[in-house]
């Protein structure tokens, strides 16, 4: 992946600092040991090729193979808990726009944290924050999205998708990335 692009954003703070790994267990528990010692600037971005270890909601497993995106943004908000209500929401509608605008491609919402297309999951959003008497501490964004995907585990290759699968076209990861995070940074600059 050519990640310099992605720091190419129109952001004034996302994505300009990037950890980029071939392979590692999760961008999300990695991002989490960082922002606990506050190893990183905020708004630093950890990127993987490939997760082996990758994690959902509820502590399920998210599957990424090469190809996808595999992505945890750290932030340090000087702000209360409370602001956090519908955030994860409010991502995946910019992840639905970001397609709509890029590709003209429609997905749809699971309420709150997936994104369908054609009926099956193509991209799953985790948000996880620390916080000390209402008080954030940090604020972990993680996003797994199935993009060039072509084969899928025997046990989910009937409810999960990609953007490739479906349309026998190859993306440009960089370009997903660097869209979302514009407005992603948008979002967080509106509530913090």
């Amino acid at each position: 992946m050519e990640y310099n692009i992605i720091q190419k954003a129109n952001t004034n703070y996302l994505g300009k600092h990037i950890f980029y790994y071939d392979e590692i267990e999760s961008t999300h528990k990695k991002a989490e040991e960082l922002a606990k010692n506050k190893e990183v600037e905020n708004g630093s971005i950890l990127l993987a090729e490939k997760q082996t270890a990758g994690i959902g909601t509820k502590g399920r497993s998210w599957y990424t193979g090469k190809e996808n995106i595999a992505m945890t943004i750290i932030l340090f908000p000087n702000a209360n808990l409370q602001v956090l209500e519908g955030l994860t929401t409010k991502l995946a509608r910019a992840m639905q726009e970001t397609i709509q605008e890029l590709y003209g491609y429609e997905l749809e919402i699971k309420l709150p944290n997936d994104l369908l297309f054609h009926k099956k999951k193509i991209c799953g959003i985790l948000t996880q924050c620390a916080s000390q008497e209402e008080k954030i501490q940090y604020l972990l964004i993680s996003i797994g999205f199935n993009v060039n995907e072509e084969n899928f585990l025997e046990d989910i290759k009937e409810i999960a998708t990609s953007l490739r699968k479906e349309t026998n076209k190859i993306f440009f990861r960089e370009e997903i990335i660097q869209k979302w995070i514009e407005k992603v940074e948008k979002i967080l600059n509106s509530i913090f």
